[in-house]
C-alpha cells in the first residue's frame, strides 16, 4: 500500500498532553468503553468524543477544551499496551511512578493526525492543520456524496482547498485477488492528498490511510498499490529532519523513510478514496484513476522486486554508515594533523625568511656607508666622470663652432 496507515503508525510527531486534575476519572469510563474492549473499539470511542468536545463547535462551552484534554489523556493511556497494563493493574500511581511524559502520538489516533491538528494548537500545542476537520466529521457522519470510480477508468476535476472529492470504487472478487491500484496525478503540479476510508459500524467512514502527493517529473502525483505483498511508502519528514541535522544523515536515513503500509489488499465491495485539496490558496486539479493489477502482471512483478532491493540496500546501508563513520573520524583527525603540520611548515619558513631578511638589512646598511663616505673621493687611474667628458665635449664644439662662425664673419667681410 502506498499510503500511511492512519491508525498504528509508527510516525514520532506528537503533542504533549499535560494530565487532568487530580481527580481523574477512570479512562474506561471517560471513553465509555469496558474493560475487556478492543483496540479498534477504544479508537472509535475516542473519535466519537473528540469530535463532541471540539473547541470549534463548543465556543460557548469554556470546558470544551478541558474536557477534550480528559478524553485524550484517556485515550493515551489505553492506547498504550504497557500503559493500559499498567493502569489495569495498579492505577494511575503506576502510570505517574513510570515517570513518562504523557503525550499524544498523532500518527497513532487515525483522523486525530489530521482532524485534531488545529484543536491542538488551540491548546497552545503548534501543530500544523493537514485535513480539515470539518471533512472528516462529514465523513464519520457518512454526509458525503460519493461518486462511482468503475476500475479502468479515470476522472478528472478540480477541488477546493480544504475540500473532498470523494469516489467509490467497487471490486469483485477476482478483481481483489489480483490485486487494486488508485492514482491520482496533477499536470498543474497541484498539492492535494490521496485518502482511504474504511467503513465505521455507526455507518460512517473512517480516514486510514493517506498519502501526499509528491513531484515526479512534471507532474505531483500520489497511490496506493493493494497487491498482495508489503509495498513501502516514503515518509519525507524522517529526511527531512535528518537533513537539517546532519548532511550526511540525510543519505544514510534517507531509506529509513520508508513505512510499511499496513493494508496490502482489499476485499470484495465498494472501497472509499478521496482527493483532497492541499493548496491554500487555490483550488487543486487533479485526475485520479482506478486500475485492476491484472492487467499489469508483469509491472507487479517488478514492483514486488524492487521492494525488495530497496530493503536490502536498506540493511547494507546502516552497516556501511557505520563503516564510513568510523573512516570519516580517521579522515577528520588525518585532515587535522595536515592543517597542523602545514601551519608549522608555514611558520618555519617564515622565521627562515625572516632570519635571512635579516642579514640582507646588515648589508645594505654597511653598503650604503661605503658609497656616502666615498661618494666624493677620486680613485687615482680612475677615468673622468661622465659629467667631466661632457664638459670637454661641449667647450670643443663650442671652439669649433666659434671658429666656424668666425670664418664665416672674415669672408663676409672681405
Amino acid at each position: 500500500m502506498g499510503g500511511s496507515k492512519m491508525e498504528g503508525g509508527t510516525s514520532s510527531s506528537a503533542a504533549a498532553i499535560a494530565p487532568p486534575a487530580p481527580n481523574r476519572r477512570d479512562p474506561y469510563e471517560v471513553l465509555n468503553v469496558s474493560r475487556d474492549s478492543s483496540d479498534q473499539e477504544i479508537k472509535s470511542a475516542y473519535r466519537k468524543l473528540a469530535l463532541k468536545y471540539h473547541p470549534d463547535k463548543n465556543a460557548s462551552n469554556p470546558e470544551a477544551s478541558e474536557l477534550f484534554k480528559e478524553v485524550a489523556y484517556s485515550y493515551n493511556i489505553l492506547s498504550d499496551p504497557e500503559k493500559r497494563r499498567q493502569y489495569d493493574n495498579a492505577g494511575f500511581e503506576a502510570i505517574d511512578a513510570d515517570g513518562t511524559d504523557m503525550e499524544i502520538d498523532l500518527s497513532n489516533l487515525g483522523t486525530v493526525n489530521t482532524m485534531f491538528a488545529a484543536l491542538f494548537s488551540k491548546l497552545g500545542v503548534p501543530i500544523k492543520t493537514t485535513i480539515s476537520a470539518n471533512v472528516l466529521e462529514d465523513a464519520l457522519s457518512g454526509t458525503i456524496t460519493v461518486r462511482p470510480l468503475p476500475l479502468g477508468s479515470s476522472v478528472s476535476g478540480k477541488v477546493e482547498k480544504q475540500s473532498a472529492h470523494f469516489f467509490g470504487v467497487t471490486v469483485t472478487e477476482e478483481q481483489a485477488q489480483a490485486g487494486i491500484i488508485v492514482r491520482v496525478t496533477s499536470a498543474a503540479q497541484s498539492k492535494f492528498k490521496l485518502l482511504y476510508f474504511e467503513q465505521d459500524n455507526g455507518g460512517g467512514y473512517n480516514l486510514t490511510l493517506q498519502e501526499d502527493s509528491e513531484k515526479t517529473g512534471k507532474v505531483t502525483s500520489a497511490g496506493m498499490y493493494f497487491l498482495h505483498f508489503q509495498v513501502y511508502r516514503m515518509d519525507s519528514s524522517v529526511n527531512a529532519l535528518a537533513m537539517a541535522k546532519d548532511p550526511d544523515a540525510a543519505f544514510f536515513k534517507r531509506l529509513e523513510g520508508l513505512q510499511p503500509c499496513e493494508v496490502s489488499e482489499l476485499k470484495a465491495g465498494t472501497h472509499i478514496f478521496s482527493v483532497y485539496g492541499d493548496n491554500f490558496f487555490k483550488t487543486a486539479s487533479y485526475t485520479i484513476e482506478a486500475l485492476c493489477a491484472a492487467t499489469y502482471e508483469g509491472t507487479t512483478h517488478k514492483l514486488k522486486d524492487i521492494e525488495q532491493q530497496i530493503l536490502r540496500k536498506r540493511t547494507e546501508l546502516r552497516q556501511f554508515e557505520t563503516e564510513y563513520r568510523k573512516a570519516l573520524a580517521q579522515f577528520q583527525e588525518v585532515t587535522n594533523r595536515y592543517s597542523q603540520e602545514k601551519q608549522n611548515v608555514d611558520e618555519l619558513l617564515k622565521q627562515r625568511d625572516n632570519i635571512q631578511s635579516s642579514f640582507m638589512v646588515d648589508r645594505s646598511v654597511v653598503f650604503g656607508s661605503k658609497v656616502s663616505n666615498g661618494g666624493n673621493s677620486r680613485v687615482p687611474g680612475e677615468d673622468s666622470s661622465p659629467g667631466e667628458e661632457d664638459g670637454k665635449d661641449k667647450s670643443a664644439k663650442k671652439r669649433w663652432f666659434n671658429l666656424n662662425l668666425k670664418g664665416s664673419t672674415d669672408k663676409k667681410s672681405t
